[in-house]
């Protein structure tokens, strides 16, 4: 199962750490990725990364601001969140799947509690 921590609140123009850790079976071979969701809106794709670490894709809104990484030792996912704006408050979710582009879509297999981040003005 997927675990994701490391949410909070934050100032505006702050960074953040999330971790998604797994746990009851191995994830270093499946792509992993994270999404958020805000109040009222949809699910969106965040960020995904292979199961190398070689290959990632960001979307648009977090591009530049955002680095993913993962740690197969550890069974680990990480989401690091730098500029912080109130628009990024969220639930923040991460993802387990065999593709890239599955991930990306949101068809993972399996997926995490959310971790709440609150980025205040």
């Amino acid at each position: 199962q997927l675990q994701a921590s490391g949410g909070g609140l934050v100032q505006a123009g702050g960074s953040l750490k999330l971790s998604c850790t797994a746990s009851g079976r191995s994830f270093r071979s499946y792509v992993m990725g994270w999404f958020r969701q805000a109040p009222g809106k949809e699910r969106e794709f965040l960020a995904a990364i292979g199961w190398g670490g070689g290959s990632t894709k960001y979307a648009d809104s977090v591009k530049g601001r955002s680095v993913i990484s993962r740690d197969n030792a550890k069974n680990t996912v990480y989401l690091q969140m730098n500029s912080l704006k109130p628009e990024d408050t969220a639930v923040y979710y991460c993802a387990a799947g065999p593709s890239l582009s599955l991930v990306v879509r949101g068809a993972g297999d399996y997926w995490g509690q959310g971790t709440l981040v609150t980025v205040s003005s």
